[in-house]
């Protein structure tokens, strides 16, 4: 009898490490790794080899930019979306598009489900699910966050990360980086670890390092430049008289 196949979103960050090779072991699965290439550049480095040594049977490396800018991005600044009015949506706006390319990973795999980190206290998991369900009711969702088996095996990072150790599964959560961050072409976002210290202080010259996207604005040069922006239909298509991708609108 063949083994149940399960595609998991997978970004080689802790979490999702963990939860590959827990799944493989836990329902006796064949794993396929599913990373949507949306802007994370370096972070993409050595992706599908840590996914092959940790367990997954196949990996999927999908560059989803182009769809990602034009029929998520650009519509979500022409909507002024905001969630609960407020926050901006760097990160969420992401989900939907990892969620479809993920169902259709399972249809053409003849996988039965489809894998998530998210935890269970956060808006991603039904980003995740929603999608999924809207797509592919018939699919079934693994959100191993929400498994009492799962928490009672990880109640902290620690006991991940020794987890990791134990199976030689190379993970960059350590003391050199103990916070996550979640990257991608329109933004990045850090969260736990020492930013929970009210204390912390990202600019400080030890903590430098975070400044990916931008600079510190401190660093930053002390003359202003002027950017010329070109838009067709609503769309951004040029900047500096230098037309780039998407090139066609999200309506066309």
């Amino acid at each position: 009898m063949a083994k149940q196949k399960i595609v998991l979103a997978y970004s080689g960050g802790l979490d999702t490490s963990i939860i590959l090779k827990w799944l493989k072991e836990t329902y006796d699965a064949e794993i396929i790794a599913f990373t949507a290439d949306i802007g994370q550049k370096e972070e993409l480095d050595g992706l599908e080899e840590k996914a092959l040594n940790t367990g997954a049977s196949k990996v999927y490396i999908d560059d989803l930019r182009e769809e990602f800018a034009r029929d998520f991005i650009y519509p979500m600044f022409q909507a002024g979306a905001l969630y609960e009015g407020q926050y901006l949506l760097g990160t969420s706006i992401a989900r939907p598009l990892i969620a479809k390319r993920m169902v259709e990973i399972a249809r053409a795999e003849g996988a039965t489900a489809i894998a998530h980190g998210a935890t269970g206290k956060g808006n991603d998991q039904v980003r995740f699910e929603l999608t999924a369900a809207a797509l592919t009711p018939d699919i079934e969702v693994i959100a191993p966050w929400r498994l009492e088996q799962f928490r009672e095996q990880f109640p902290g990072r620690a006991e991940m990360i020794a987890y990791a150790e134990k199976h030689g599964i190379p993970v960059t959560a350590s003391a050199a980086k103990p916070y996550s961050m979640d990257r991608n072409l329109l933004h990045i976002s850090y969260e736990s670890g020492v930013l929970e210290d009210p204390w912390f202080d990202a600019s400080a010259p030890e903590n430098k390092e975070m400044f990916l996207l931008s600079a510190d604005p401190e660093d930053a040069p002390d003359q202003a430049e002027y950017v010329e922006l070109e838009f067709e239909q609503g769309n951004c298509v040029a900047v500096n008289g230098e037309r780039m991708i998407p090139r066609i609108s999200w309506r066309s």
